[in-house]
């Protein structure tokens, strides 16, 4: 067993910033921006008092302290989210044949990736934006898990197989995620 004050978790919620908690979907808004989830736990209480989100455990077990702090670090995501918002950055890197990259609709399409003449497509989620400036594609959006899979998609679509991955260098490279550069 631990000890209930190190399990019961409060998160300040910062001024401008609203929390509502309807079966448990918790919404986090400003004025412009707004993220949704839903937190479900049978041994794991949420609540809202006073400005704060209460993150409150049934049961003192290892299992429960592990959900209660990936529900607190959720819910952080979520106000710097809706507070700041979120940014990947892509580099296009194309030595061996000149590559475009472009916009269409919901998919960020690469065309003559390696000379291949069908083009390569990675999926864009719901609630983020694409800007390509240059050979650097900018992610943002104010949910950090589409933000990142959206980056990881367009990593992942120019993925290369039976060639020297030393060699071979051309794709889409993620150099910056959220807060931190890779490079």
């Amino acid at each position: 067993m631990i000890e209930a004050r190190r399990l019961i978790k409060e998160i300040e919620i910062p001024d401008g910033i609203e929390v509502s908690l309807e079966c448990d979907v918790l919404t986090v808004k400003n004025k412009e921006k707004e993220n949704k989830r839903r937190f479900f736990y049978p041994t794991i209480a949420i609540e809202i008092k006073d400005r704060k989100i209460i993150i409150e455990p049934k049961k003192f077990s290892k299992r429960e302290k592990k959900i209660i702090n990936s529900y607190q670090s959720h819910i952080n995501n979520m106000i710097l989210g809706v507070k700041e918002g979120f940014e990947y950055k892509v580099e296009i890197c194309a030595s061996h044949f000149p590559m475009s990259v472009n916009v269409e609709g919901n998919e960020i399409v690469a065309k003559n990736f390696l000379g291949e003449k069908v083009p390569r497509r990675a999926k864009i989620r719901e609630g983020v934006d694409v800007k390509i400036e240059g050979n650097i594609i900018i992610i943002t959006g104010n949910d950090k898990e589409h933000v990142g899979q959206t980056a990881a998609n367009c990593e992942r679509s120019t993925r290369i197989t039976n060639r020297d991955r030393r060699r071979f260098q051309d794709g889409l490279w993620i150099i910056h995620k959220a807060g931190k550069d890779l490079i």
